[in-house]
Parts: C-alpha cells; sequence; structure tokens
C-alpha cells in the first residue's frame, strides 16, 4: 500500500484559511448573541457595518445576512425637528411610555458631523438619562458623516440588526430639518415632525418638503404661558395640511400639542401613531410602502457603491488633482474635468 502523499499549502493561503474560518466564527457568534438580546453584540456589530475596513465589511454582511430573516417586525419612527424644538426631551417621553407599556425600544440617534474637523458630539445619551439606565431600551448615537438625508450611512442596516435583537419600537432621531432630510422618510414607517409655537417658522413651515412628508405635527412645549401660542400653532397647521394633496396611505396627518418636559399629551401621540397603524396595516399600505423602500435603499446602495469605487479608483485619484486645478485655472469646465474623470474610470 503506497503511503499518503503529504500536501504541503502555502503559508499566506493557510493565513487566508485561517482569517476565513476566525470571519465566519466571529460572524456566527455576533448573530446568536444578537438573537439572544446581547447589547453588547449589538452595538459590536452596529460597529462593524458603519466601518470603512473591508476586514471588517466582510464580517458585517455576514452578520448582517443571518440577522435578516430575524428582522421585519418593528415599528420604525422617524422623529425630526429644527435644533432646540426638544427632540431628545420628547424621545424620552415617548420612549418611556411605550416600555411601560411593554415594548422593546431601540433608539438611532444620528448626531451632525463637522464639515470642518468632521468630527462629532454624540451626545444624546447624555440628554436621555431615564432610558439609558433602561434595560428595555438600546441607544446608539451615530454620526451623519457626510451623508444626506438627516441619517447615517449605515442606519437601515442598524435596524436590521435592531430588530433581530426583538426591539419592537425603533425610533430614528435625525440631525434636523432640512429639504433634503429625505432618507429617513424612505427607512420608517410613520414620520413624526416635532414642531415649536412662536418661532417665526408657522408659514415656513406650511411650504412644502418636509411637512409634506410627515404623517404627524407635534407642537412641542407647549405648557405654561405658551399654550395659547401653540394652540394657535396648531389650529394654522391643522389648516394647512388639508391644502396638501391626499396621502397615498389614506392617512389625514395629524397636528397634536404636547409638553415632554411635564409629559403632558405623550399617551395621544403614541394612540394617534397606533391609529396611524392600523390604517395602514388594513388597507395594505404598510406592506407596499417598505417594498417601495426596499427599492429606494437598493439604488441608493448601487450609486454609493458605485461612488466608492470610482473614488477609489488608482487613475482617478491621481488625475484628480491636475483638472482641479485647471478648473480653477478656468481652463476647463466642471462638466469637462467630469467627462474626463469618467473615461480614466473606465
Amino acid at each position: 500500500m503506497k503511503p499518503k502523499k503529504t500536501v504541503h499549502i502555502h503559508s499566506a493561503s493557510a493565513e487566508k484559511i485561517i482569517t476565513k474560518r476566525k470571519k465566519a466564527f466571529q460572524a456566527k457568534d455576533l448573530i446568536q448573541k444578537i438573537a439572544n438580546g446581547n447589547t453588547t453584540a449589538l452595538s459590536q456589530a452596529i460597529t462593524l457595518i458603519e466601518s470603512t475596513a473591508v476586514k471588517h465589511q466582510v464580517v458585517a454582511q455576514e452578520v448582517l445576512k443571518g440577522c435578516l430573516p430575524l428582522s421585519g417586525n418593528s415599528v420604525r419612527i422617524g422623529i425630526t425637528g429644527v435644533p432646540g424644538v426638544g427632540k431628545s426631551t420628547f424621545i424620552e417621553a415617548l420612549g418611556t411610555h411605550c416600555i411601560n407599556n411593554g415594548k422593546k425600544l431601540a433608539i438611532l440617534a444620528i448626531d451632525p458631523s463637522s464639515s470642518i474637523s468632521h468630527g462629532s458630539i454624540l451626545g444624546d445619551k447624555t440628554r436621555m438619562e431615564q432610558l439609558t439606565t433602561n434595560t428595555n431600551a438600546f441607544i446608539r448615537p451615530s454620526a451623519a458623516g457626510n451623508s444626506l438625508g438627516g441619517v447615517a450611512r449605515k442606519t437601515r442596516e442598524a435596524i436590521i440588526l435592531c430588530e433581530a435583537a426583538g426591539y419592537d419600537v425603533i425610533f430614528i432621531e435625525t440631525v434636523g430639518v432640512g429639504q433634503s432630510e429625505t432618507a429617513v422618510h424612505n427607512m420608517t414607517d410613520f414620520f413624526l415632525l416635532l414642531k415649536l409655537a412662536g418661532a417665526g417658522d408657522e408659514l415656513q413651515g406650511i411650504k412644502r418638503g418636509i411637512v409634506e412628508m410627515a404623517d404627524a405635527l407635534i407642537i412641542n412645549k407647549a405648557d405654561g404661558e405658551n399654550v395659547p401660542a401653540a394652540k394657535k400653532a396648531q389650529n394654522a397647521f391643522a389648516k394647512a395640511l388639508h391644502l396638501f394633496p391626499p396621502k397615498a396611505s389614506n392617512w389625514q396627518p395629524q397636528v397634536a400639542l404636547c409638553s415632554a418636559l411635564e409629559n403632558q399629551g405623550i399617551k395621544n401621540i403614541w394612540e394617534l401613531i397606533e391609529d396611524y397603524l392600523s390604517t395602514v396595516k388594513s388597507n395594505q399600505f404598510f406592506k407596499e410602502n417598505r417594498k417601495s423602500q426596499n427599492k429606494y435603499w437598493l439604488q441608493t446602495s448601487v450609486e454609493n457603491a458605485l461612488k466608492d469605487d470610482f473614488y477609489g479608483n488608482i487613475k482617478v485619484q491621481d488625475q484628480l488633482p491636475k483638472l482641479l486645478n485647471d478648473l480653477n485655472a478656468g481652463k476647463i469646465t466642471a462638466f469637462q474635468a467630469a467627462q474626463e474623470l469618467l473615461k480614466k474610470a473606465k
């Protein structure tokens, strides 16, 4: 009988096999822990999906793939409003109400990033003291980075992970109101806009855009001497909303008052959200809306991947400084420079 032939594996190949097995084990371990509601594993997984490192993305995609069958069972609520409107206080009040009614709550809070230093404070946890210590609440602040739409680039993937961890209500708090803040509308089931009375933005708010996307307008800080102004703003917005075309959901957006600081009107707002969900689930808009959102995020993901590949191309990186110099010197137009870069990328 001939002796078995010894197979020698190149050290580099062996290292790749070991690395691949380690990543597979790491992903499997994270998926299991996330499914068991382990918040440390959930945080680690979100960090992985937010990372731009290739080695992290490999594990992140495996984790997402494993968590996907466990997702989709939450109510996703987008919450936005101008700085100073009291978003954090409102979220803590509404979130506490949800938890007291048997819900598990995840909050994905998006903080603006500096266009100069590219840094972000990420201070939302410090402003939600009660929820931070509640075992049924998970708060994850993330930096918006250079992404538009008021959300971080990986927020949608973070939603999937939170759902897999058993959170049945997810709040997405955005950086603030703007005409470009449409991304959060395309990843949530209910879009809530916080407003202030007497801030001089009643007429501005009546304009199309962010108000037209909202399923509810909430006038916050309706307490003390501000109550008459809040009621006046409520009437103005309610009349304005009737001027907009009917929504595909067949839902008439509501305007409500609350004082998050004094916990007034919070119960009514949650009942309003439940009425909305009952309406859109009975007329099938809930499912159709999520299908439309899936298409939107597929297209967005393709666009992001193409953009990353384009600017990661060595030829583009080499040619970009020269074309910028020519552009600044008036030798070429921005359109012509773009065409040159596109040729280089082929």
